[in-house]
């Protein structure tokens, strides 16, 4: 097989085309949604008025960002069967939220998972940290975006890199500021629909080579690089590193800020559980489709023409897709990569807005009393606010690695948002501070490990040996949350929270009083 020859780098008249009128349809789309988004409801959670099936498909949308599309491709495609850890990791996760998380949180919450935390415990100290979880989870997933979009469109549109930041993050304030929660719900549903069935094209032109047999395609792989790219180990070495990356990328999932805030959207708990049902259906098809997306790319591209064209193997799967459907094809994936991009980017921006507005200006500045326009002004000032830093943490890390942002991301919602959504849910002895200092405890370890580890220390500070030897820190981080949280609550018991804990178990089971 000759050596494969891309054309990315230049200008490609289709990808633009295809973007653009993807931006027009989902523009429209924010303009419809604008004539019917003007209560608190409507800008947070479109009314309640999302079926289980819609949102089941918007979560999807939410959830396949541009790392598990470019990301995992180009792992499986350089790494082989270890790229696999993060397919299975992310998809695990799901079933946990469908039966642990979904209900309760539908029927205890009202826009935020921090009503859900707050919900029997003393508002304002609770709220503010759990904002700065959040916050925190939102910012690192938003480096991670809107450095590969970015980089995206450098690589596709020929722009320069400032330009392309600057254009997604108009773009998406837009969406959020105008068209709220309804606007973003249906850019998502169209950006799942369009990346679901773009995969399976590429997988299925992929497999047409190897009369649709994947071991095939596998003995192929093997032929080229040997039988270690089916073999465990190639990528995490350590099984401690394994077993916490594993943890962050499973719990971090039931931590998510922008996609808790999604079972707000359904109007019951039935539509919830419904949703979540679907999303794990329309994922892992999905992640089945990356990994032979991976192998496609090793066979026909070649693991060094991905690492040439980027080192982290990221455009392994739009490679694939020019080496096996031509200009054209390409063309139709790089847009369906960016408009994923885009998508998330608008989910992560409302889910901050949310936070700042709904949290911290009304429950705590306010003390809960304000009125729904005030509430609606300060949240599309947040939009703004958001948007702009999204634009400035692009710049500032340009040419940075942004794969340890997406796992810190996750490891600072395992760590400091699922601890406290599940304790205050199922333990009635939980108290205000053990909530607070959970969190604090989570967050704060998760990103100074997170420094301190080979990721950083090493790699990015250039520095000998790490401090901390793992990759990931949420075995340590998370496990001390829930420690903290159990200590605090037992050392300073709250009756007050715990009388309440009875009123909540009857809204939590039965949705009485569920808004």
């Amino acid at each position: 097989m000759e050596q494969f020859q891309t054309t990315l780098g230049q200008a490609n008249l289709a990808s633009i085309l295809i973007f653009f009128a993807f931006v027009a349809v989902t523009l429209g789309i924010t303009y419809w949604a604008a004539k019917k988004t003007k209560t608190t409801s409507e800008f947070y959670a479109a009314d309640r008025s999302i079926s289980g099936f819609q949102n089941g498909l918007a979560l999807s949308g939410d959830y396949m960002s541009a790392a598990s599309f470019l990301g995992i491709a180009g792992m499986v495609a350089l790494k082989g069967y270890d790229g696999l850890i993060y397919s299975i990791g992310f998809l695990v996760g799901w079933p946990l939220v469908m039966f642990l998380i979904a209900e309760p949180l539908r029927n205890l919450g009202k826009f935020t998972f921090a009503d859900v935390v707050a919900f029997r415990l003393r508002q304002k100290p609770v709220r503010v940290a759990s904002s700065v979880g959040s916050l925190m989870t939102i910012i690192f997933y938003l480096i991670a975006q809107m450095v590969g979009a970015g980089a995206l469109i450098q690589i596709l549109f020929g722009l320069p890199y400032e330009t392309a930041v600057i254009i997604v993050g108009l773009v998406m304030i837009a969406y959020v500021l105008f068209g709220g929660m309804l606007a973003t719900t249906w850019v998502q549903i169209i950006k799942a629909v369009l990346l679901l069935s773009g995969a399976t094209v590429l997988v299925i032109l992929t497999l047409a080579h190897f009369n649709f047999n994947p071991i095939t395609l596998f003995e192929q792989a093997v032929a080229k690089y040997s039988d270690a790219v089916l073999s465990p180990g190639g990528f995490v070495t350590n099984p401690w590193d394994a077993i916490s990356l594993g943890i962050a990328l499973i719990l971090g999932t039931a931590g998510l800020p922008h996609i808790l805030m999604r079972f707000f959207t359904v109007p019951d708990a039935k539509q919830a559980r419904k949703s979540v049902f679907v999303a794990t259906g329309f994922i892992g098809y999905f992640y089945i489709l990356t990994f032979v997306i991976g192998f496609g790319a090793m066979v026909f591209v070649g693991q060094d023409v991905i690492m040439s064209v980027d080192k982290g193997g990221n455009m392994a799967a739009l490679l694939l897709s020019e080496a096996i459907g031509g200009q054209l094809f390409l063309g139709f994936i790089a847009a369906v990569a960016f408009a994923t991009i885009l998508a998330v980017v608008a989910g992560l921006t409302l889910s901050g807005a949310s936070t700042l507005s709904h949290d911290l200006y009304v429950n705590v500045f306010k003390s809960g009393k304000t009125d729904e326009a005030g509430e609606v002004r300060v949240a599309k000032i947040a939009t703004l606010c958001i948007g702009t830093l999204a634009i400035a943490l692009g710049f500032a890390f340009k040419g940075q690695n942004v794969a340890f942002t997406v796992g810190l991301a996750f490891a600072i919602a395992a760590s400091a948002n699922f601890p406290s959504l599940l304790l205050s849910i199922v333990w009635k002895k939980y108290t205000t501070m053990g909530a607070v200092w959970s969190i604090v405890t989570g967050a704060g370890l998760a990103v100074i490990l997170i420094v301190l580890s080979p990721t950083v220390w090493v790699d990015i500070l250039k520095n000998p040996v790490a401090i901390f030897p793992l990759k990931n820190p949420a075995l340590f981080s998370m496990a001390a949350a829930f420690i903290v949280g159990v200590v605090v609550s037992l050392l300073k018991p709250e009756p007050e929270a715990q009388k309440k804990f009875e009123d909540e178990k009857v809204r939590t089971y039965l949705g009485i009083g569920a808004e």
